[in-house]
């Protein structure tokens, strides 16, 4: 992906919030591990999830993926457009075709799950704080995929088959 380290966003994409963009007050910051990657969100998350697909587990080497889900609208990358590497698994192509993974391709810290609409962020990249305290926006409200869960996860949330109120309660 082309772009410069402090470039407009507008070669990310027009969903986006642009770089240039004075009316932009940046709630939160995320970045990747080695901090070529940069972006910030000016709202609270719609939603936050905890995922439990296969994808989810191979491509994070984790059991479970933990996901905020935020409009593109409400996001602006201010860094690393240049080191941005995507993996779109359907057609199972290093692309950028939506939905697709996105990770920095310095360090390969996944960055987030980019849908057609939304902008699924990884809390753990974002700053909140020494001590850490994180927002009650971003706590999960349900578990997705939990059938194919690699553990049990006894938290009292809402557990479904596959996404929520489109499948099973488990």
């Amino acid at each position: 992906m082309g772009g410069s380290e402090q470039g407009d966003v507008g070669a990310f994409g027009p969903a986006y919030a642009s770089a240039g963009d004075t009316g932009f007050a940046a709630r939160y910051s995320a970045r990747c591990h080695c901090g070529a990657v940069r972006y910030e969100v000016r709202a609270d998350p719609v939603d936050a999830k905890i995922c439990h697909c296969r994808d989810c587990q191979v491509l994070h080497g984790a059991p479970m993926q933990w996901a905020a889900i935020f409009h593109k609208r409400d996001v602006r990358l201010t860094a690393g457009l240049d080191c941005l590497r995507f993996y779109a698994s359907g057609p199972g192509r290093a692309e950028r075709t939506l939905p697709c993974k996105v990770s920095c391709g310095r360090c390969g810290t996944p960055i987030a799950d980019e849908g057609r609409r939304m902008w699924l962020a990884f809390p753990a990249l974002f700053d909140f704080g020494r001590p850490r305290r994180i927002p009650a926006a971003f706590r999960p409200t349900c578990h997705i995929f939990y059938g194919l869960r690699a553990m049990d996860v006894d938290d009292g949330l809402p557990k479904w088959a596959g996404h929520r109120g489109r499948s099973t309660l488990l």
